[in-house]
């Protein structure tokens, strides 16, 4: 379903109960769309990133080493 921001805001709450019941709705200005209002349940959201920062591994010593190591040779 689409329609004008006009539209919209004088049936917004129209508008939300069919987003409710599982409707999208399209809202556009000038004949440009602008936003979308959805159903909360359609959103999926985004996968966790746990398994993948797991995987990544740095070669080499920690980071805390190396710059505790340049700090010491700056300052002689």
């Amino acid at each position: 379903m689409e329609i004008n921001v006009k539209e919209a805001r004088n049936n917004l709450s129209s508008l939300l109960d069919k987003a409710e019941k599982g409707s999208e709705i399209v809202i556009s200005r000038r004949g440009k769309k602008v936003a979308r209002i959805v159903p909360i349940k359609a959103i999926k959201s985004l996968p966790s990133l746990k398994e993948f920062r797991a995987s990544i591994r740095a070669k080499g010593g920690p980071l805390s080493g190396a710059v505790v190591r340049n700090r010491e040779e700056a300052r002689y």
